[in-house]
């Protein structure tokens, strides 16, 4: 409890389900009274079309294809030690 929480995912396509298996996801941490903690637009990886890559204010992702094949990009790998950190930083301030 008080404890801060976040959540990453992968799908296969675009359209996969990102947002919604995040926050399905927070509801099971909202029970046990953690701190919800996504990806904030102070990351500015998950902004553009430049590429395709995963990523929202609700939480890192990324898009790994039906088959598995596609690999992280940078951005998405970006978005996820931000998120990382993130979460750490908000940790050291709970703990006070």
């Amino acid at each position: 409890m008080g404890k801060p929480g976040g959540v990453f995912t992968s799908s296969a396509t675009q359209h996969g389900g990102q947002e919604t298996t995040i926050l399905t996801a927070w509801t099971v941490l909202a029970h046990h009274g953690m701190v919800i903690v996504g990806l904030p637009y102070a990351f500015q990886g998950q902004m553009g079309v430049e590429e395709v890559k995963g990523g929202s204010p609700y939480g890192a992702s990324t898009i790994a294809g039906g088959d598995g094949s596609r690999q992280p990009s940078e951005a998405d790998l970006a978005g996820a030690r931000f998120q990382g950190e993130h979460i750490a930083r908000i940790a050291m301030k709970l703990k006070g």
